[in-house]
């Protein structure tokens, strides 16, 4: 057991930079060695020249996003200016038990921009005027669409604390939850519009025979459907936005009926940062809407995040209506395992699974889903684990100083609640925090163990976290299982053997994998996302495959000799 500890050790201990290495080398003088090391760096705060400061990480490309540190009380004050935020009242410490809440479920609270009605006509009007603009648009090019993602990411940025407060008040999302999608929005624009310019910047060269060009353009496709989810309402909802025009098409964007005032704000953030109207048109209201809109024959296309079942549905609808086959680009949800091994640090397990599994209530299609523990070490991980929940802080979202926020509505709360009454028959719960004094649509964090994976087939889309035990020479056997399940989103593997994590690997296809870290959070640009099977369609958003989807290839191919001959050959 103390292993993996002792690894750790040698590793910290041995680098250049720690106190044993400088005590034990002769040429480092004794007064350098007892610095104080805060003191030293204050003395010293210039960076490094080959460390980029977070703005420029990703050098001349496009620029990094800001958002707040909540743990610096001028970051929570700017906060509290933008939204009145309760200090402390509202919340439930789930250790104490303790305390009350008058906050309602999000989709009882009064937010600050009413929702835009859609236009009059409905959907149908609104393809008819996206499609009216789709050739002026895409004749812009990328570097003039790029220019104007920039701007929205700029407005954005500008907006972020408003923006931060009506995601927490619209979506109930916690605060860090609602900074990191104000980020992630504006990583979209940036990385989008560096797309663009990159590969709409006009035709590309192929290799060719003498007497001849060959090119490879891209262009739009046409009006596509963007139908984008609660749980997301701004990251997501802006990010198919971005990626749709970055390619040259023009949109109709279906958001959530949940979240409609997030969208709204949105929509009008993209025509101030310059956007034509007649470019962009939002659709609000409930599904029937964005079933009208899938079924419109003239649509180009459809990009979805969402349930499994719903991208079924929509799949069915576009391969039975009559005009052209148009693409369908789906993110939907996953049954994501985490395995841990013998050599795996408890505690750094136990931080990862409680922000893998309970962050944003459990309403990401990236949360953790199945633990699986080694028999020999899984009784430790469960004490430690069920002691890391007792602290969780359970309340308002606009809180600074709430861990986890309300289910998203009564629906997706009563889903969970069945859940839970079918697995208190069938399987073994461990613990499930009390909220039953904040009313509303708050979910009590649950541990769940199973005796097989045969008790859960499909994603349970909330804070509810299943553990498996498993001995580590059946790991493949055990992993064959879970690919079995037709899901392959995320996958976690902690463990200090690299065997280990190729074993797991090999045995679990999934779209995003992570090691000794935390399996949600994936980065633009950096962790591109998105799976396969039950999962999605591919390609993965925020990476350099995803706009080429979004567009149509054409090859030119040009007999140049029939007009006198090939020029590169002259100049020989």
């Amino acid at each position: 057991d103390l292993l993996p500890y002792l690894v750790r050790r040698l590793l910290e201990n041995g680098a250049n930079t720690s106190f044993v290495h400088s005590f034990l080398d002769d040429d480092v003088s004794p007064d350098i060695v007892a610095a104080d090391p805060i003191a030293t760096l204050e003395s010293n705060p210039h960076r490094h020249r080959r460390l980029p400061p977070p703005p420029q990480l990703f050098g001349a490309s496009r620029r990094n996003s800001t958002g707040r540190d909540l743990s610096i009380k001028a970051d929570r004050d700017a906060l509290g200016s933008s939204s009145p935020l309760p200090r402390g009242e509202g919340a439930v410490r789930s250790a104490a038990g303790e305390g009350r809440s008058d906050m309602q479920a999000p989709d009882r609270l009064n937010a600050p921009h009413p929702p835009t009605p859609s236009p009059q006509g409905g959907g149908g009007e609104a393809i008819a005027t996206a499609l009216s603009a789709f050739t002026s648009w895409n004749a812009r090019g990328g570097a003039a669409r790029g220019a104007i993602l920039r701007a929205m990411a700029d407005k954005l940025q500008a907006c972020h604390d408003p923006l931060v407060a009506l995601t927490a008040r619209e979506a109930g999302r916690n605060l860090q939850d609602s900074i990191d999608e104000v980020r992630e929005a504006i990583d979209f624009c940036r990385y989008y519009a560096a797309e663009a310019e990159r590969l709409f910047a006009g035709a590309h060269a192929l290799p060719s025979p003498a007497g001849e060009t060959d090119h490879l353009e891209l262009h739009g496709r046409g009006v596509f459907v963007c139908i984008s989810p609660w749980n997301f309402p701004l990251a997501i909802f802006t990010g198919q936005l971005a990626a749709a025009l970055a390619a040259g098409n023009t949109v109709v964007a279906k958001p959530a009926e949940q979240t409609p005032r997030i969208a709204d704000l949105a929509v009008k953030l993209f025509y101030e940062a310059g956007l034509p109207r007649d470019v962009l048109q939002l659709a609000q209201g409930d599904g029937k809407v964005g079933g009208e809109l899938v079924a419109d024959p003239r649509i180009a296309g459809v990009a979805f995040t969402g349930s499994t079942e719903v991208a079924r549905l929509i799949n069915r609808t576009l391969a039975a209506k009559d005009g052209p086959i148009v693409p369908l680009i789906a993110e939907t949800g996953g049954l994501n395992g985490l395995f841990v091994d013998t050599t795996a640090l408890k505690e750094q397990v136990v931080d990862d699974v409680i922000i893998s599994a309970f962050n944003s209530a459990g309403q990401r299609c990236s949360s953790l889903r199945l633990l699986f523990l080694p028999h020999e070490t899984a009784d430790e991980v469960i004490t430690t684990l069920i002691g890391a929940m007792d602290a969780l802080v359970i309340g308002d979202p606009a809180d600074p100083v709430t861990d986890i926020g309300p289910i998203i509505d009564a629906e997706a709360k009563a889903n969970l609640d069945k859940h839970m009454e079918r697995m208190r028959r069938e399987a073994r719960p461990l613990k499930q925090i009390n909220v039953s004094q904040l009313g509303g649509n708050f979910f009590g964090p649950a541990l769940i163990e199973l005796s097989s994976l045969d008790q859960i087939d499909k994603e349970v889309f909330g804070p509810i976290l299943h553990v498996l035990r498993y001995d580590p020479v059946d790991i493949a056997r055990v992993g064959a299982e879970l690919a079995a399940k037709g899901y392959g989103l995320t996958l976690g593997v902690h463990s200090r053997l690299e065997g280990f994590a190729e074993e797991v690997i090999a045995a679990v296809p999934a779209g995003n994998v992570y090691i000794n870290r935390t399996i949600v959070g994936a980065v633009v640009g950096v962790q591109p996302f998105g799976g396969s099977g039950l999962s999605g369609t591919g390609p993965k958003a925020g990476g350099p495959n995803y706009l080429p989807r979004f567009a149509e290839e054409r090859a030119v191919s040009n007999n140049i000799a029939a007009q006198g001959g090939d020029p590169h050959l002259l100049n020989l």
